[in-house]
């Protein structure tokens, strides 16, 4: 597996994340197996978020009961959480960050996290609220580092104005068929070609300027929760026809290449997989360093439906 060191850290971890968001149902057993899958794999950053499970923290507690990490087994890891979004509203008060760290800490049963990030944007940020609660858990030890989940360049740069800490995350959407994100950009200024319009402030290259790790959820979906391309040959079936040759050609499965895809663009860029099936985490992770070549990679971009103007 493929690992970097998070800018601004001397943090090493997997290019490959395994997200936690879909455990709560889970038993210890089944949940325990999971992770042991993705450690096998040569997974060792963890995402979870308190929003995630059929109850406030849910998922956390989920792991917390199922997991017990011996110290040296918690230094091998990155457990990063998130935090923001409530019941029809998002906060990122100073009060709410403390307590739902606390409390996320509690449920996971760790002392501390690797990171921490703001989930989605506060329409109603207080910039110097946000710095007062990063100041307050850095130096109580709770969190190492911090960032942000679905952010634009200009928010970032209005918590900068007060925030102390490096934000070294960015969390996105990003597949081959919803990569606004990166297919902008190579349609800049084309008039008439709806690809050309910038949605997220030119993201991709502010965060490869200002030391920032792009994260990209939910890789197999289609657009936004419409479901997953790989084996959708009613709508993409150029992509799948791509896929499945160059899953040939390397030898590993379809969701392997999907993976690679992302993967192999400069930016290292880190895949986070929410799937609670082993067998498709063991798929979608032999992705993780497969050297696409230029030719290859825009191959599945523009059979994605992406323009090449």
């Amino acid at each position: 597996m493929k690992t970097l060191t998070l800018p601004n850290t001397t943090r090493e971890t997997s290019n490959i994340i395994l997200g936690l968001m879909r455990i709560s149902d889970m038993s210890d057993e089944e949940i325990r197996t999971l992770v042991g899958a993705a450690r096998d794999a040569g997974i060792t950053f963890f995402d979870h978020a308190d929003i995630y499970g059929n109850e406030t923290h849910g998922c956390e507690k989920r792991f917390g009961d199922a997991i017990t990490l011996s110290p040296s087994e918690r230094e091998s890891v990155t457990i990063q959480s998130k935090v923001g979004i409530r019941s029809g509203f998002w906060d990122f008060s100073t009060e709410h960050i403390l307590r739902s760290v606390d409390e996320s800490l509690a449920a996971l049963k760790v002392d501390s996290l690797d990171i921490l990030l703001l989930h989605r944007p506060d329409a109603l940020v207080q910039p110097d609220e946000v710095a007062s609660a990063f100041d307050t858990l850095q130096a109580a030890g709770k969190v190492r580092d911090f960032g942000v989940s679905n952010h634009t360049p200009g928010q970032i740069e209005l918590l900068k104005r007060s925030v102390r800490q490096p934000l070294i995350v960015n969390q996105v959407q990003l597949s081959i068929t919803h990569a606004p994100l990166i297919a902008a950009g190579v349609a800049a200024n084309m008039a008439g070609l709806g690809q050309s319009v910038d949605r997220d402030n030119g993201m991709l290259d502010y965060c490869r300027l200002n030391d920032i790790t792009l994260q990209a959820w939910s890789p197999f979906q289609k657009g936004f929760f419409d479901g997953v391309f790989l084996g959708d040959r009613e709508n993409y079936a150029d992509l799948n026809d791509a896929i499945d040759e160059l899953a040939a050609t390397y030898d590993v499965p379809p969701a392997a290449i999907a993976v690679a895809w992302i993967t192999r663009h400069p930016a290292d860029i880190q895949v986070v997989l929410g799937t609670t099936n082993v067998d498709h985490l063991r798929d979608s992770a032999a992705g993780s360093d497969i050297p696409l070549t230029r030719e290859e990679w825009y191959r599945l971009f523009t059979a994605a439906g992406h323009t090449l103007p």
